[in-house]
């Protein structure tokens, strides 16, 4: 089973892209989705005893979270040492249960991949990208959203540029999207069929 690891900086369209791939009838595991149910069910005691204050209904309050982190910076990495082992249980989970169907691709959504030294954990690695000014205009978009924010997470990911250079194969979402389902097809024909990518021509 080849395992594919998308990633992507903020608004470059990775979760569109996901969807593109899911579309084709390849199983993804997203692991924005998984942080997110953990902010409910197995996360929610340790982040409520490192960062009190967060809990509201028995959930993560993620707003909260992401203000007591804005403040102090520093504690992403405590944060992320609680929740990185529980993210890789459950993609474990999900590896194991579709070896065992004998599926022959599946895809793992890391935003943070080469942050978190993933690269270990893939065979292949996709990177979405688009320009610049169609991916500060998608972001600032978004609700609640500001140059500032954005700018504090662009400041903890890895340029795109080093991104697309250790990628294997590229997706430009700014293109359309047509051209990047288009794409996403070529993708995974390149990869069934053993073909190396874009930076190993």
């Amino acid at each position: 089973m080849i395992v594919i690891g998308l990633t992507g900086s903020i608004g470059m369209g990775k979760s569109t892209t996901a969807e593109m791939f899911s579309e084709e009838g390849i199983p993804v595991n997203d692991a924005d989705a998984v942080v997110h149910d953990l902010y409910r069910t197995e996360a929610v005691e340790p982040v409520a005893k490192a960062f009190p204050g967060t809990v509201r209904d028995g959930v993560i309050d993620r707003g909260e979270l992401s203000r007591q982190l804005a403040a102090a910076p520093e504690r992403f990495r405590e944060l992320e040492a609680i929740v990185h082992p529980l993210v890789r249980e459950r993609e474990k989970q999900f590896l194991e249960h579709h070896r065992k169907q004998g599926r022959d691709l599946v895809l793992l959504d890391i935003p943070l991949l080469f942050e978190v030294k993933g690269e270990d954990r893939v065979d292949v690695i996709v990177v979405v990208t688009c320009d610049p000014q169609i991916q500060r205009a998608r972001v600032l978009a978004r609700p609640g959203m500001t140059g500032e924010k954005l700018d504090m997470i662009l400041s903890r990911q890895i340029a795109d540029a080093e991104k697309r250079r250790r990628a294997d194969f590229i997706i430009d979402t700014g293109l359309g999207l047509e051209a990047a389902r288009e794409r996403v097809r070529q993708v995974i024909a390149a990869i069934r069929s053993g073909t190396m990518g874009d930076n190993h021509a």
